[in-house]
């Protein structure tokens, strides 16, 4: 037997639970104990998304404490994965609490490993979930659920990291503003702008890698962060996304409350900082909406001026 045989035999038999995801956060391996867990079948690779979804609809498997599910799924899928490593606790149906740890790899494979501490004292469980629920809060969008500015620029400024160690630009970020929001509010009145906003948040966080970032900067703004992501395929994902917006009617009896988005585009470079990336995404935002808006437009720096003579 070769070693990864025998460690794969090890994690197999091992008391803590032990799962790993490819980049498309599809299962792709699973100890006995997290199957268990989990309610999983021995062969089943379920996205994580639908394992959440049909446990939860089923009672079983991890607490969700949110009543409302798919906004509890956006805000999760804002944070998870995209830091090289997260530790948090979360408790489970059947009465165990686990601590959690994901570790994600450059390529995007993440490794989860959990150990069950039902054996801590109630309070320091409330502590500590109370620590874990204030953290939480503060880099989450109080009305979108998804990432806040203060996530968003982090995970910007860890991409600069990455970028000057590579010396080479290795990634995007895209200012992303729903065209004519304020018309939207004069007409149909701040509570349909508000379900727009979430409809949004909801819409874009669904189609993104699970790598990638998305958050919410203020007002009508939105900032994405697309690491390992080449200029071009950068603005193929913002073209579907436009596409994926036209379509949207969030609001049921109102078939003319639809919506689209301009974006600007720009590219993560080595001298970066979050404030020079985020002021070139916005200039091409604005060319976005100088050129009819309902598109993207890629930032190009300005032309040196002429040279008389």
């Amino acid at each position: 037997m070769t070693f990864p045989e025998e460690l794969i035999g090890l994690l197999g038999e091992a008391t803590v639970l032990v799962a790993a995801y490819d980049p498309g956060d599809r299962l792709r391996f699973a100890n006995a104990a997290f199957r268990e867990a989990f309610f999983l079948a021995p062969q089943e690779t379920p996205l994580w998304a639908d394992l959440m979804r049909r446990n939860h609809g089923m009672g079983r498997g991890t607490v969700i404490r949110n009543p409302d599910f798919d906004a509890w799924l956006t805000s999760t899928l804002s944070r998870r994965g995209k830091s090289g490593f997260r530790a948090f606790e979360t408790d489970l149906a059947d009465g165990r609490w686990l601590w959690m740890t994901e570790t994600v790899r450059s390529d995007g494979w993440m490794l989860c490993v959990a150990s069950d501490i039902t054996s801590l004292k109630a309070d320091e469980r409330s502590v500590r979930q109370d620590r874990d629920l204030a953290i939480r809060a503060a880099y989450t969008d109080e009305l979108t659920g998804v990432a806040n500015r203060r996530f968003v620029v982090e995970q910007i400024e860890k991409l600069i990291g990455d970028a000057r160690r590579s010396g080479d630009a290795i990634g995007c970020v895209a200012l992303c503003d729903i065209d004519h929001f304020k018309a939207v509010n004069d007409r149909f009145g701040h509570v349909v702008g508000d379900l727009m906003l979430k409809d949004f948040a909801k819409r874009m966080q669904d189609q993104l890698r699970r790598s990638d970032s998305f958050g919410r900067v203020g007002g009508e703004e939105f900032v994405l962060v697309l690491p390992g992501t080449p200029l071009g395929i950068a603005e193929m994902i913002m073209e579907r996304l436009l596409a994926v917006a036209r379509q949207a009617r969030p609001i049921p009896g109102l078939p003319d409350a639809g919506y689209t988005f301009s974006a600007g585009l720009a590219e993560v470079l080595p001298h970066d900082d979050a404030e020079h990336i985020i002021r070139r995404a916005d200039d091409a935002l604005y060319q976005a909406k100088l050129s009819g808006r309902n598109r993207v437009r890629v930032y190009t720096p300005p032309l040196p001026p002429a040279v008389n003579g």
